[in-house]
C-alpha cells in the first residue's frame, strides 16, 4: 500500500484551535456544539436561512411575513418560564405611535443590552399572542454598532433587511447568533491560500463550480437564494467527490491483494448440497450466487454486499458460498449481532446442511463439516469445546456474536466471513474478523433495502447484489394502523384479533419498546426521532404534555394475563436481558409450536424463523423507525398462511410519527420505505456518527436526492486516479479523503 501524500504545502489555518482564533471565552461557547478548529466553524453549515424581510412600517406588520422594523426601546423585563426551565425576555419597541414585542428565549442579557431609548432595526417573523403583534427571537442591528452606522451612512437600509440570515444548529450555551458572529469574524479574515481546495480547477471548470473560499461565504453570508444556491452546490460536490475519491481509491487497493482461490469441485460438498434441496433455487439465489462464486475463484478478496426483502434467501446464498469454501479447506464464519439470531443461525444452518453438516458423529457424512456456535454467555466447558474445534479447523462453519472478535479466537484457515444484518455492526467490527488472514472474503447482508444513491456513497468500496424476489410460497402481508385515539375500542379487538388467528392454529407475536419499568430501553428498540426543543437552541415558549413511556414486555405480560379473549392461550416473554439459556429454550418452544403469543422487545427484529407465525401486535409503534418496522412485519407471513400486522399507536391523524407509520402500512417495497425513511431525516443520520476525533464527512449532500451528484462526482474521481492513483499531485485531496474517513464509518442504518 502507497504511503499517503505529504500534506499540502499550505497555511495550516484551518486546523488552527477556536481559542486561539476567537479567544478562550468564544471557544468554550463553541465547544458545547463539538467545534473546536477553524474548519470546524466553517463546516458548520447553517440549517436554514431567513429573510430579515423588508423594511416596514408598523403600520403595515402582517402575521407570518418577514420584516424589518427600525424602532426604539420602551421597555425590557426577564421572567422564568413555569414548565421549563430557562426565562424569557420580554421587549417592548415603538416607532413613535404603536408599540411592537420582541421575545427573547434564554436571552436574559437582552434585559441590559435593550435598555429604553436604545434604538435599531429589528428583523423576524411576525406573530400574535394575545392579541398583540411581536416578533420572536429577532435578528438586530443596534444604534452605534458598525453595522448599523454603515447601513445608515452609506443609505442601503433597505438592501440590509433584504438579505439573509443563517439560522445554526445550536445549544443553549452556544445560540445561533453567537455561530454567526464567529463565523463572520474567521471568514472576514481568510485568504484563498488557507482554504485548500479538494476539488482540482479542472474539474471545478467542467461543472461550473465556485472554489472553496468563495462557496464557503456564500452558504455562510448570501445576499439572495441564488447566492446561497450557488455556494451549497460547489460544497456538496465536494463532500461527494472526497467520499467517491476515498471509496474507489479503497475498493481498487483491494483488488490489488491476492486471496485463496475456492472454487467448487464435481462432486463436492457444494455440488451434493444443492442436489439434496428440497425446492428450486429462485433465479435471483441462482444470479447472485454466480456472482459470489465468480469472486471466491477471482483470487482476490471478494467485498460484496448481498441486500434482499426478509426471507428472499439470502441466508441459502451464504450458506452456498461457505460450502464452497469449506470443501477446498478453509473456514467460514457467519457473525451474527444478537445470540438469539446467532443460535437461529447455528440451527438452521445445521438443519440445512443435514448428514453433510455433522461429521464426526454416527449419523454424519465424513466427508462433511461441523457447525459450531460460539457466543459471549456460553458456559465454559462449552466455549472452551468450541474454541478447540475452531482452531483445529473440525468446524468448517462458525457462527457467533461480537465474541468471535475476542483475541482469544483462533482460526485454523479463516476463508470467508459474512456479516449478517451489516447495519449492527461498525466498520471496525466488520474488518476485525478480515484481519485475521490475508486475503480473507468478506460477505456482508442486509434485510433493509438501500437506495442506489445510498449504497453508491456508503457501500461505494463494495460490490453490490440485490436480491429482489421472494421465494414462492410466501404469501403476502396485510398491514393496518390502530389508531386508539379514534377509537379506542379498537385495543379489545386487537386482541381478539389474535385471539382468531390461536384459534385457527397460529401464532402471534407482541412487540414492545421497553422491557419494564426499571430496565429502559431494548438495545436500539425505540428508533423514531427525539421529540424536544427548538432545533436551533432556542427554547419554545412552554413545554407541552409530556407522552407516557413506551409500553414494556413486563407490563404487557400482566396486561394480557387478564385479557379475556386470549383465556387459556400460551403466553410467554423475550428479551435481551434473559439468560442466553432462558432465551434459547423460549424460542426452540415457539418454533415447536408451544407459545401461541410471544411478547418481546425488538430481539425478535432479525432472523427469527417461525413459518407458523401469521399475525404482530406492535404497540406504541410510532415510537419506532420505519425500516425497523419493516423488519419487525418480515417475522410473520413467513408460511403457507397471509400475515397480519397491527401498528397500535395513540397518535392522532397528522402527527410526523403517524404519517411515518402510515407509509409503512401502504406499501411492503422495502426500496420505497427506505427511501420514505431517508427523506425524512437529516443528512447527519445517513452515515451515523464519527468515531471521536473525526468530522462527519456529509453535511449538504443528500443521498436519497443526489444522484446526479454522487454519479458526476464518481465519475470524476475514477479520472482522478486513473492518473494519479497515490494522489500525489492533488495533496488537498488526499488529505481530505483521510480526514473524511479518519477513524472509519458507523453504518448508515445506526439507527435502524
Amino acid at each position: 500500500m502507497a504511503p499517503a501524500p505529504a500534506a499540502p504545502e499550505t497555511p495550516r489555518r484551518l486546523d488552527t484551535p477556536l481559542e486561539r482564533e476567537l479567544g478562550p471565552k468564544t471557544a468554550e461557547r463553541l465547544e458545547s456544539l463539538g467545534l473546536r478548529t477553524v474548519a470546524d466553524l466553517l463546516e458548520h453549515y447553517p440549517r436554514r436561512w431567513t429573510s430579515r424581510g423588508d423594511l416596514t412600517s408598523f403600520d403595515g406588520l402582517r402575521e407570518a411575513e418577514h420584516v424589518t422594523v427600525h424602532a426604539d426601546v420602551v421597555s425590557a423585563t426577564s421572567r422564568h418560564m413555569r414548565q421549563r426551565k430557562g426565562t424569557i425576555t420580554e421587549v417592548v419597541v415603538t416607532d413613535g405611535r404603536t408599540r411592537l414585542d420582541l421575545v427573547f428565549f434564554n436571552q436574559r442579557f437582552r434585559e441590559g443590552q435593550l435598555k429604553p431609548g436604545v434604538s435599531g432595526f429589528f428583523s423576524g417573523k411576525v406573530s400574535r399572542r394575545g392579541g398583540r403583534l411581536q416578533l420572536l427571537q429577532p435578528d438586530m442591528q443596534l444604534h452605534g454598532s458598525d453595522d448599523f452606522d454603515r447601513v445608515v451612512a452609506e443609505g442601503y437600509a433597505d438592501e440590509w433587511a433584504g438579505r439573509l440570515t443563517p439560522v445554526y444548529p445550536a445549544t443553549a450555551k452556544a445560540q445561533t447568533w453567537h455561530v454567526q458572529a464567529a463565523v463572520r469574524q474567521v471568514l472576514d479574515t481568510l485568504v484563498e491560500d488557507e482554504v485548500p481546495d479538494p476539488v482540482p480547477a479542472d474539474v471545478r471548470a467542467r461543472h461550473g463550480l465556485l472554489g472553496r473560499l468563495e462557496a464557503l461565504r456564500l452558504v455562510h453570508s448570501p445576499a439572495d437564494d441564488a447566492e446561497r444556491e450557488a455556494g451549497e452546490a460547489a460544497l456538496r460536490f465536494a463532500e461527494a467527490f472526497v467520499l467517491q475519491t476515498g471509496l474507489v481509491r479503497g475498493r481498487a487497493r483491494a483488488r490489488t491483494v491476492e486471496a485463496t482461490r475456492y472454487v467448487p469441485r464435481p462432486g463436492g460438498l457444494l455440488e451434493r448440497f444443492d442436489a439434496a434441496l428440497p425446492f428450486t433455487l429462485t433465479d435471483g439465489q441462482r444470479r447472485v450466487g454466480e456472482q459470489v462464486l465468480g469472486d471466491l475463484g477471482s483470487g482476490h478478496p471478494m467485498q460484496r454486499l448481498l441486500q434482499g426483502e426478509v426471507g428472499s434467501g439470502k441466508t441459502l446464498v451464504a450458506l452456498r458460498a461457505m460450502l464452497a469454501v469449506v470443501e477446498a479447506g478453509g473456514q467460514a464464519v457467519m457473525l451474527a449481532p444478537t445470540e438469539v439470531l446467532a443460535a437461529q443461525h447455528a440451527r438452521s444452518l445445521s438443519a440445512a446442511l443435514g448428514p453433510l453438516g455433522r461429521a464426526g458423529t454416527l449419523d454424519g457424512d465424513p466427508d462433511g463439516t461441523r457447525v459450531t456456535l460460539l457466543t459471549g454467555s456460553a458456559p465454559t466447558a462449552v466455549r472452551r469445546r468450541a474454541l478447540l474445534d475452531i482452531v483445529t479447523g473440525e468446524a468448517g462453519v462458525v457462527v457467533g456474536t461480537h465474541a468471535l472478535l475476542s483475541d482469544t479466537v483462533e482460526f485454523h484457515d479463516l476463508g470467508l466471513v459474512v456479516v449478517d444484518e451489516q447495519h449492527r455492526f461498525g466498520v471496525e467490527q466488520r474488518d476485525a474478523l478480515r484481519a485475521r488472514g490475508v486475503g480473507v472474503h468478506v460477505l456482508v447482508m442486509t434485510a433493509t433495502p438501500i437506495p442506489r444513491t445510498v449504497a453508491m456513497t456508503v457501500f461505494g468500496d463494495l460490490d453490490t447484489s440485490v436480491l429482489d424476489e421472494l421465494p414462492s410460497g410466501r404469501r403476502p402481508i396485510t398491514t393496518h394502523v390502530v389508531g386508539l385515539s379514534e377509537r379506542p375500542a379498537w385495543a379489545q379487538r386487537v386482541w381478539q384479533r389474535v385471539r382468531e388467528e390461536v384459534d385457527a392454529g397460529r401464532q402471534a407475536f407482541v412487540v414492545c419498546g421497553r422491557i419494564g419499568a426499571d430496565a429502559g430501553e431494548e438495545d436500539g428498540a425505540l428508533d423514531a426521532p427525539d421529540a424536544g426543543g427548538d432545533p436551533d437552541g432556542a427554547d419554545g415558549p412552554e413545554d407541552g404534555p409530556q407522552r407516557p413511556p413506551a409500553a414494556s414486555v413486563l407490563d404487557t405480560m400482566e396486561l394480557l394475563a387478564v385479557q379475556p379473549a386470549l383465556a387459556g392461550c400460551r403466553v410467554r416473554m423475550l428479551h435481551g436481558r434473559m439468560a442466553s439459556e432462558e432465551k434459547d429454550a423460549v424460542m426452540q418452544e415457539v418454533v415447536g409450536g408451544g407459545v401461541d403469543v410471544l411478547v418481546a422487545t425488538t430481539v425478535i427484529e432479525v432472523g427469527v424463523d417461525v413459518p407458523n407465525a401469521t399475525v404482530m401486535v406492535v404497540l406504541d409503534a410510532d415510537r419506532f423507525g420505519v425500516s425497523q418496522l419493516h423488519q419487525l412485519r418480515g417475522r410473520i407471513g413467513r408460511g403457507g398462511h397471509p400475515g397480519l400486522c397491527l401498528l397500535v399507536t395513540g397518535l392522532p391523524p397528522g402527527a410526523e410519527a403517524r404519517e411515518r407509520l402510515d407509509a409503512v402500512a401502504s406499501t411492503t417495497d422495502g426500496f420505497e420505505l427506505a427511501r420514505f425513511d431517508l427523506s425524512s431525516r437529516r443528512e447527519g443520520d445517513v452515515l451515523g456518527a464519527a468515531q471521536s476525533g473525526a468530522r462527519s464527512s456529509l453535511r449538504l449532500l443528500r443521498v436519497v436526492d443526489d444522484l446526479d451528484v454522487i454519479t458526476a462526482a464518481r465519475a470524476e474521481a475514477e479520472t482522478v486516479l486513473a492518473e494519479d492513483p497515490a494522489l500525489e499531485q492533488h495533496p488537498a485531496l488526499a488529505e481530505a479523503v483521510e480526514v473524511a474517513l479518519a477513524g472509519g464509518r458507523e453504518a448508515w442504518l445506526a439507527r435502524g
